[in-house]
């Protein structure tokens, strides 16, 4: 039997950058088995693009599996037609068309009364006083949970993604997750009388009326909290750096050369806000010469696939006219992220042209941590202007 080369990693480092051992991993050791991890990292582009279809042995259904344990089998822990039926489901509430001509007015009206409580401080952070309220309030609505104060929203949804992340089985984090969840199951019950006597397109309402069992609903929602909270708000906060710290980046928008969602997406592959999906493998099977056993896990490690030298020209470079349509930020095959339209809509079309439009003098004011290898994005962006730098009306 061919067994996946062995590669040990040093956890706070690559917490801290997980880039330059992803980079030895693609030259030397592109699918490896971290012991660190107890799985067996996928790091190409391609190979992540092609095994990730295969779901009869690499099963996104993973009974045991960290997410299912803490937040119970939503849409993204099922495979075939349990997956497609729900993914019909919540379809009303996250298509194209309903962002453009629902959503989008929501995002826009919330994100402009954010930027009107920042709009006489001379300074702010992107992330908690940004990013955070403008992806929190979008939840709210989508969800349907407009009982839940968007400081909550981030705060359970970082609750769960600490505790979806939590390999090393770190108690009070999985404490935490479990706190989060219940909130979130307390707040959707609170909802279920009004939603039922009044039909909309929130997440919680199109699956009421679409019949899923209230497990499944309450799943759902807690995975569009868990995703649809820190990836939008590490993408705003990431992209605004990313374009204040490449000038020349942000000039290509403002002639027109470029767009606001042009920067998102190259951004997206950068740095993937989501840089790793788990499954469990299904069946015996060989790929690329390697053996893997039922039960064992198995990481596609979106991040490093979208640093990928044979995809990308310079893939640790930030350019905003490259063709991202390679790009593994939302995944691939049948569990491309539900909710893109809604992220793609909330950070491209609202909050990055309305938040350089009403403080086009905008700047860095300090250093910037970037942290996290599952999950990454920066802890703060502190920004600055001067009065003069701020647009009103």
């Amino acid at each position: 039997m061919a067994q996946a080369p062995i590669v040990e990693i040093e956890t706070v480092s690559f917490h801290a950058d997980p880039y330059p051992t992803l980079a030895t991993m693609r030259s030397e050791t592109p699918i490896c088995f971290v012991p660190q991890f107890g799985a067996t990292l996928f790091t190409k582009r391609n190979a992540i693009f092609e095994q990730e279809k295969r779901t009869e042995t690499f099963s996104s259904y993973q009974p045991g599996g960290l997410m299912s344990v803490l937040m119970g089998e939503n849409m993204m822990r099922k495979d075939g037609d349990a997956h497609a039926a729900e993914r019909r489901a919540t379809f009303p509430a996250l298509s194209p068309r309903t962002v453009r001509t629902h959503w989008l007015y929501e995002f826009r009206k919330h994100t402009e009364e954010v930027l009107e409580t920042l709009a006489f401080r001379g300074a702010f952070d992107l992330v908690a006083d940004y990013a955070m309220p403008v992806s929190g309030h979008a939840l709210r609505v989508i969800t349907g949970l407009r009982n839940v104060d968007w400081r909550e929203i981030d705060r359970v949804s970082q609750g769960m993604i600490d505790g979806i992340a939590n390999y090393g089985g770190d108690p009070d984090i999985e404490a935490r997750c479990l706190s989060c969840t219940a909130m979130i199951d307390a707040r959707i019950q609170e909802r279920l009388q009004e939603v039922g006597g009044r039909p909309d397109l929130s997440l919680l309402s199109v699956q009421m009326e679409a019949g899923l069992p209230m497990e499944s609903v309450r799943a759902n929602i807690k995975l569009a909290i868990s995703g649809g909270q820190n990836e939008p708000r590490d993408a705003i906060a990431g992209t605004a750096w990313a374009l204040l710290t490449h000038p020349e980046q942000l000039a290509l928008i403002k002639s027109g050369k470029a767009s606001w969602r042009d920067a998102f997406e190259e951004y997206a592959r950068w740095i993937s806000p989501i840089g790793m999906s788990p499954r469990r493998v299904a069946r015996p099977d060989t790929v690329y010469g390697i053996d893997f056993e039922p039960d064992s896990r198995v990481f596609f490690m979106f991040g490093s696939g979208n640093r990928d030298e044979e995809v990308f020209e310079v893939p640790e470079k930030f350019d905003i006219t490259r063709d991202t349509s390679s790009s593994l930020a939302f995944g691939a095959g049948p569990h491309f992220c539900a909710g893109a339209a809604a992220s793609r809509s909330l950070v491209a079309d609202v909050a990055l042209p309305m938040l350089f439009r009403r403080f086009p003098g905008l700047r860095i004011a300090g250093e910037v941590n970037f942290s996290g290898w599952a999950f990454r994005g920066p802890a703060e962006v502190h920004v600055t202007w001067s009065p003069g730098d701020v647009e009103t009306g």
